[in-house]
């Protein structure tokens, strides 16, 4: 790395309050290695290199949402899944002992909604105290929350919200039309105001330019408090979505988001979440290295696969990694 790059991240990294989509590009536009090695760096400095958080995701209640995310399966507009209805709390209870004892440390819940009424809220603040009397970290997406919602979820021992804000500003409008950019900004500022943690990150290849990328990890720097686990997805095209043809992206450039994500959030649980499927151990690991420790641990997510168990036991041996 040259003096001039080394003296400009320096001044970057330091009590920085703001980080610009300027600032952020400049990190991508880094030859590849230096850019690998300021995260790698940044991630040792903040958290053991060799320990990956585990989570397990479980749809409570899949399909029929109204808004019209172009790469969603569960929009009731494009009819690639079938509406269920909410998951009872046994099931979902069951399924959180199955996953703290296949090794995971935290337990999600979604459901497909653009925002729960007040009486499915009720039963899953019951699943959230069931989960979180079983030892395990909870999180929840429930879509958008409205006033007095969040504080609900926190009362009740919610540890994270999930909510992401898919992509940049710019970007937005053509993957979601039926609520706003601000909507979903509003969401995770209720969420932290009422004292819970946030899970917030974007989905990557949507089409989006990497300007577009940068913006998008700048504005999730810049919240109030940056999100303390930032999901990072890789698009899985569903047949039947808008997107349901898009291109892969290539994977340095995946690898690059990754690195940015943990140089700009030094303290935030960075997460391979959607596509990770499609991804050899070779990405994966790279993915590692650049600062990602956190994983989906269970064979599907809401809608779409996911690594199986035993594929990730086999890697984390491999590799040396542990799960916290």
């Amino acid at each position: 790395m040259s003096q001039a790059i080394a003296e400009t991240l320096s001044s970057m990294l330091v009590d920085r309050p703001l980080w610009t989509t300027a600032d952020v590009l400049a990190l991508y536009e880094l030859p590849f290695m230096d850019l690998l090695w300021r995260a790698h760096e940044t991630h040792r400095l903040n958290f053991d290199a060799n320990a990956i958080q585990r989570s397990t995701l479980l749809s409570i209640k899949t399909g029929g949402c109204s808004e019209d995310c172009g790469y969603c399966a569960q929009s009731a507009r494009y009819g690639a899944v079938e509406r269920e209805r909410l998951l009872p709390l046994e099931e979902v209870l069951t399924a959180a002992r199955a996953a703290k004892e296949k090794g995971a440390s935290r337990f999600c819940m979604g459901a497909a909604w653009k925002s729960p009424k007040e009486a499915d809220l009720e039963k899953v603040l019951e699943m959230v105290q069931g989960v979180k009397a079983l030892g395990l970290e909870t999180c929840v997406t429930l879509g958008m929350l409205e006033e007095g919602q969040a504080r609900k979820l926190k009362n009740a021992g919610l540890d994270y919200y999930n909510h992401n804000l898919d992509t940049d500003r710019e970007f937005y409008g053509q993957v979601v039309q039926s609520h706003t950019y601000d909507d979903r900004l509003n969401t995770l500022n209720r969420a932290q105001e009422a004292g819970l943690n946030i899970c917030s990150g974007g989905i990557i290849g949507m089409g989006e330019s990497r300007e577009n990328r940068a913006a998008m990890l700048a504005e999730l720097a810049g919240l109030p408090k940056p999100p303390e686990s930032v999901p990072i997805n890789h698009l899985v095209p569903v047949s039947g979505t808008p997107l349901g043809n898009s291109p892969s992206l290539d994977s340095f450039e995946f690898v690059r988001t990754i690195a940015a994500a943990r140089i700009i959030m030094p303290a935030s649980w960075v997460r391979l979440s959607a596509g990770r499927m499609e991804m050899s151990e070779e990405l994966q690991a790279l993915c590692f290295f650049a600062g990602a420790n956190s994983i989906f641990y269970g064979e599907a997510l809401l809608t779409t696969g996911n690594s199986d168990v035993s594929l990730d036991d086999a890697l984390f041996a491999k590799l040396g990694l542990k799960a916290v």
